[in-house]
């Protein structure tokens, strides 16, 4: 026992006696202080995802363009001077006497528009209306974006306010062994204690300090990802401006419906909006059956010179009607209703993912529910007995080995607590992706 209890003061002498390292000093720029909310918004500002998915809505807008500039009349303004010089014998293919073998040579100019336009073409219809589902298909990826952004950010900023519990409830359990070992000292200063008692005590102070310099680290990595998803300058320090308080976020109706989660949730509205555009596709596959009524023209000054133009004009409809395609057109159908079945199939998986989603966040959430209750309780009592403890201790009637366990009860007691709290919140924040309702419940 006398050699155990050497060890055990030679190893402690070894790992306090020593002077601490010097701590490492990252420089940083401005403290940026946000709450939640604030967070939320400024990821929906400048996160590049979202950045991303505003410039495919509007790349988007720009293919309709295209595709609606096809629909319209075309002009095309053209002025020309030409010098030519003809061979008459090798045109005509006879050389008559007494007439020159060539023509020429002479000037040509010519100045006017050229006019084309369609007047009957369903295909080009059928892809415009395609072009502008697209818009929509696109509309429906940025929410999905801003979605999955805001969810992102939730969850760093809630397991960043974990990570800071974590840092108080260590700082806290540093203190209360702090409180442990001078009452040790003092006990055993006044002959009451003993030596092994001090140095229990000592060693579960020195455990504490370790878990708090964990925690601090814990609670900077976790800063540092939130950072990064707001897409902030790398040298700005982010603080949390919410307290340390796990109920601060919005609270979700859990009598949300399956109907309205299907309404709302932009995956299953990409997946419609695509289905649209593919029978517009489809459509405008079978249409192309169907013949073509273009009309265009011509109208220009023509003259050798600009003193001897003339006005001169050419005006032309014209009637394309498809007799053989070599099977292009019933490719292009068969391929169209390829996709529509392939989205059928992708539609029945997004609404079972979405019904297992929206039950799994609701029991979720009443299992955090109850977790809570009983982590709260057991905070209280860990409390209890640890009081108790070290009045048995004071008065002498056993020694701090029962305060230790009643430390590292409490200790167990405080992470359950922390933890019980922070998969409560984040069980509303996945209660409210899984309605669709992210943005709506924490940007606003």
């Amino acid at each position: 026992m006398k050699l155990r209890i050497a060890i055990v003061m030679a190893l402690a002498g070894s790992a306090f006696g020593q002077e601490p390292a010097p701590p490492i000093i990252v420089n940083v720029g401005k403290v940026l202080k946000l709450t939640l909310r604030d967070a939320v918004q400024l990821a929906l500002k400048q996160n590049p995802q979202v950045i991303l998915a505003n410039l495919s809505v509007q790349q988007s807008q720009q293919d309709r363009n295209i595709a609606r500039s096809a629909l319209l009349p075309q002009f095309h303004g053209a002025a020309s001077e030409t010098v030519n010089r003809i061979n008459l014998e090798a045109a005509i293919g006879l050389r008559f006497p007494g007439f020159p073998q060539h023509a020429g040579p002479y000037r040509f100019e010519q100045a006017g528009v050229n006019m084309e336009a369609p007047v009957f073409d369903l295909t080009l219809w059928r892809r415009y209306r395609a072009s502008a589902v697209g818009i929509e298909t696109s509309r429906i990826q940025e929410l999905g974006v801003r979605e999955e952004s805001v969810l992102l950010v939730v969850s760093q900023y809630l397991g960043s306010q974990r990570a800071a519990a974590d840092v108080q409830a260590a700082q806290s359990r540093v203190d209360l062994a702090q409180a442990l070992y001078d009452q040790a000292a003092d006990l055993q200063k006044n002959g009451v204690g003993t030596g092994i008692d001090t140095l229990r005590a000592n060693v579960q102070l020195q455990n504490e300090k370790q878990r708090q310099i964990v925690a601090r680290t814990e609670l900077e990595t976790s800063l540092f990802g939130l950072g990064r998803l707001l897409n902030i300058d790398p040298r700005t320090r982010v603080e949390l401006a919410d307290q340390v308080s796990f109920f601060e976020t919005p609270t979700v109706d859990v009598n949300q419906t399956l109907d309205q989660a299907w309404h709302a949730r932009p995956e299953l509205r990409q997946v419609l909006s695509q289905e649209q555009r593919a029978e517009l596709e489809l459509q405008a596959a079978t249409d192309a059956r169907l013949p073509r009524v273009t009309v265009g023209g011509f109208w220009a000054q023509q003259g050798l010179n600009s003193s001897t133009a003339i006005p001169v004009y050419t005006y032309e409809a014209e009637v394309q009607v498809p007799l053989f395609t070599g099977g292009r057109i019933e490719a292009e159908r068969a391929r169209g209703e390829i996709a529509i079945r392939e989205l059928k199939q992708q539609e029945q998986e997004v609404r079972n993912r979405i019904a297992q989603e929206v039950k799994t966040a609701i029991a979720q959430l009443a299992s955090a529910r109850n977790e809570v209750d009983v982590a709260n309780l057991g905070i209280q009592l860990a409390r209890q007995e640890v009081d108790q403890s070290r009045d048995r201790f004071q008065a002498g009637v056993t020694n701090n080995v029962e305060v230790i366990q009643a430390q590292d009860s409490f200790a167990r007691a405080s992470d359950n607590q922390i933890a019980a709290l922070y998969r409560y919140n984040q069980s509303r924040a996945d209660l409210a992706h899984s309605v669709g309702q992210m943005e709506a419940l924490y940007a606003r």
